[in-house]
């Protein structure tokens, strides 16, 4: 008996329509099952089993607006046989998380050299009395070593012959400049020997100055060039990320993080005013952001990471427009989760907020100040532009692009300095 070739390949077109169809049901099941174990709660989903397997993000197409091609370091790396080298040494401290961390060692870096001193690797202060770690609990010792080279000694520690207890303390404002090192901090520095400096912030500000030569080179290797996160750290804000986009299948695996603290909102910080001495908001709370997100085009399946550490009953709000709205005790790895929640590490914390908000899709600061200023310039090096700046929206909708980022539409950051 003949077969009919049309039997066959109809047949052949079923099998592979019902194949398709199961595929489809998983990933539906799937993404429901995550929803569910994970509303800003605890429970754990088999992420290891069920990676996302995207091989490419949506370029340019509407609200994501994709990814820039990722800039060049354009910094110019200065000779130390610039520099009188001197016998003191220069210490110093990371505090209050990354986003400070990066203004600290270029400052630091900056005075170091002006000095001729050489740098101390410093440790990390937590905010709370004796909360202190090594530097290499956070950060790659070596790339920050390596990084420096030829641009300022660096040694682990100071020499046993010198006493901390006498080395005089010096405060230098954020972006320090040669001037105010010379009236300022080289008179201590040739007095006592050696120095320890802190940096304090009077205002936020990382917009492009005029060219200050090497002092802006130096800058943009400290900020940029010199911090990397240490292996183990890293893998967790990779594994963290990878998550959010296992819950994003349905948008390409883009998401949206969005720095939104509760306990910052009421703080005198979150009021700034104009320059006629009126106040302008500068801080969102969630349905605030909720809202805002809505009028310029965010659709419900919308995956959202929320700088918040743990759950907040004021989140409701922005879980209730956004079902997919996320924590980090609700995405960190289950072999990390009990140390995470026992922990309280505040420090470690404020770490996973900066990177993935660097590292996110679109990035929302609805509290504005220095994480918003130096995600950005993360941001502006990994070619991820899409920064947006809430604003209370009268009308229904709204586009987009009305929003995004002074420091973008207007290229005004610091980091336009560094990249090209």
């Amino acid at each position: 008996m003949g077969v009919d070739l049309r039997q066959v390949v109809a047949g052949i077109l079923t099998i592979t329509m019902f194949v398709m169809l199961i595929h489809m049901i998983k990933r539906d099941h799937f993404d429901s099952v995550v929803e569910e174990k994970f509303p800003g709660a605890t429970e754990d989903a088999d992420f290891e089993n069920s990676k996302f397997e995207g091989t490419h993000v949506r370029k340019n197409i509407g609200l994501w607006n994709g990814d820039n091609d990722k800039l060049k370091a354009c910094w110019a790396k200065p000779s130390g046989d610039d520099v009188e080298q001197t016998e003191g040494f220069v210490t110093f401290s990371l505090t209050n998380g990354p986003e400070y961390h990066m203004s600290q060692v270029a400052d630091a870096v900056i005075v170091a050299r002006s000095l001729g001193a050489t740098l101390v690797i410093p440790d990390i202060r937590g905010s709370q009395p004796g909360d202190k770690r090594n530097f290499e609990d956070i950060y790659d010792v070596d790339v920050f070593t390596k990084s420096l080279e030829g641009v300022v000694r660096v040694v682990k520690d100071l020499p046993s012959h010198i006493s901390k207890k006498k080395i005089a303390a010096v405060k230098v404002p954020n972006r320090v400049s040669e001037d105010y090192i010379a009236t300022h901090v080289e008179p201590i520095y040739r007095s006592k020997g050696s120095i320890r400096l802190a940096t304090y912030f009077p205002s936020v500000n990382m917009r492009k100055a005029g060219k200050n030569g090497d002092t802006d080179s130096i800058a943009c290797l400290a900020m940029f060039g010199s911090l990397e996160l240490q292996p183990d750290v890293k893998d967790l804000v990779d594994s963290m990320i990878e998550r959010l986009r296992t819950l994003s299948r349905k948008s390409d695996g883009q998401f949206i993080a969005v720095d939104l603290r509760v306990e910052m909102l009421d703080k005198k910080g979150c009021q700034g005013s104009d320059g006629d001495g009126e106040k302008e908001k500068s801080c969102y709370n969630a349905q605030e952001i909720a809202k805002f997100l809505r009028k310029i085009g965010f659709q419900k399946d919308t995956t959202i990471y929320v700088t918040e550490s743990r759950w907040d009953g004021s989140l409701d709000s922005l879980k209730d427009l956004f079902p997919k709205t996320y924590t980090k005790e609700a995405i960190v790895p289950a072999d990390k989760k009990t140390k995470f929640q026992d922990s309280q590490d505040s420090e470690l914390e404020k770490v996973i907020d900066f990177y993935i908000s660097s590292q996110s899709d679109v990035f929302v600061p609805a509290i504005s100040g220095l994480l918003y200023a130096n995600v950005a310039g993360k941001r502006i090096g990994y070619g991820k532009p899409q920064i947006l700046v809430p604003a209370d929206i009268p009308d229904s909708s709204a586009p987009a692009s009305n929003f995004l980022s002074p420091y973008i539409s207007k290229k005004n950051h610091f980091a336009y300095s560094c990249y090209c």
